[in-house]
């Protein structure tokens, strides 16, 4: 009973700490307030050339309702999360037009690396088919909060050169504590049934989201938790800094080096997202997520989450959900020969872990 006792105080310590950063790099706050939006015509990709179809989203299990079309509805708006113009939020919500309004399970799905909400819409509109009210955002300086192909990567360096923002995971998952005040004031959704989920970089939003506010009561991050300091102190590093490579090739200048070293590595993490590779890594932040039920998703051969860095998390996940009496409420699921990359079986473990735990 002590233990249990002792990993609760740490848990709330350990958010405490983490919610403490996130409001260190904010600027002033303001109420939350709702501003109506349209459908996106044009969404935006930082990527070319710009991808058009995703097998795998596709591949989602979706109910069949003949006039899926016509019952289907969509809501697009902004909340206002804090003052500037990253601090405007937006949504885009699909669910099924209800003859009796009742209280339903809410999904939050977060997009990967230079993609947007719409590229989503495959999941959202399966889920809601199945009577979720799915919901999509674009993360800091994607979508509607980029206004060129090199916003997020700018945004980056900037954040190296100023350490005034966090623009890589952290700055997002304050918007998800925001969201997750939304959602829960919501008539139509349940707020002690509210999911969340993402790929790659949303699969890391997801999983600090979750660790950070526990509303989020079923949690399934996709091709996103590692181990940051396992990576660094085991020369493991390189395929993650390659994805968002121009602001470790900045921080390897303007620190005289040769080339992009552990140091760069670690300094950039210390200064973009402080606590990444120490105090906030996997291994301290997965397990506060306990009891809630967690399921993760990873690639056997994934490069940038390579699965021996998830050594020491797993074991401390175990542990926490073992002393909360509920062992079956986390699962690690590694599908072989697959490297960094979400895929149909993927998609169809957390379709079937959320009708598990978020369905009545």
């Amino acid at each position: 009973m002590t233990g249990e006792v002792d990993a609760g105080d740490g848990a709330l310590k350990l958010r405490s700490q983490f919610i403490h950063l996130l409001t260190t790099r904010r600027s002033p706050q303001v109420p939350l307030t709702l501003e109506p939006g349209k459908p996106v015509a044009e969404p935006m990709y930082q990527e070319t050339p710009k991808p058009l179809f995703s097998e795998a989203m596709e591949s989602c299990p979706k109910a069949n309702i003949p006039n899926f079309k016509e019952l289907l509805k969509e809501e697009n708006f902004y909340l206002t999360t804090e003052e500037g113009e990253q601090g405007r939020l937006p949504v885009l919500i699909l669910s099924m037009e209800e003859s009796i309004p009742q209280k339903r399970p809410a999904i939050v799905f977060l997009h990967s690396t230079n993609k947007c909400k719409e590229w989503l819409r495959p999941l959202l509109e399966a889920y809601a088919s199945r009577g979720y009210i799915a919901v999509a955002i674009d993360s800091r300086y994607h979508g509607e909060r980029a206004s060129s192909l090199t916003t997020y990567r700018e945004s980056l360096v900037s954040a190296w050169k100023k350490g005034d923002t966090m623009p890589f995971i952290f700055d997002t998952v304050w918007d998800l504590i925001k969201l997750a005040d939304y959602l829960s004031q919501r008539e139509d959704i349940d707020p002690s049934r509210i999911g969340i989920t993402g790929e790659s970089l949303g699969g890391m939003h997801s999983w600090f989201a979750a660790a950070a506010d526990t509303r989020y009561s079923v949690v399934v991050p996709i091709i996103g938790v590692q181990g940051f300091r396992w990576a660094t102190d085991n020369d493991e590093w390189l395929p993650r800094v390659n994805s968002i490579k121009a602001v470790f090739e900045e921080a390897q200048i303007d620190l005289n080096k040769s080339a992009i070293d552990k140091e760069v590595v670690e300094k950039v993490w210390d200064r973009i997202a402080p606590g990444l590779a120490s105090e906030f890594d996997s291994p301290y932040t997965v397990p506060i997520i306990s009891p809630r039920p967690l399921l993760i998703l990873n690639g056997e051969e994934d490069p940038r989450c390579p699965l021996a860095g998830l050594d020491i998390p797993k074991q401390k996940t175990v542990e926490a959900y073992e002393n909360a009496c509920c062992p079956d409420n986390f699962k690690v699921i590694a599908e072989p020969e697959i490297k960094h990359q979400m895929t149909a079986s993927m998609v169809k473990e957390a379709s079937d872990w959320f009708d598990k735990y978020l369905k009545v």
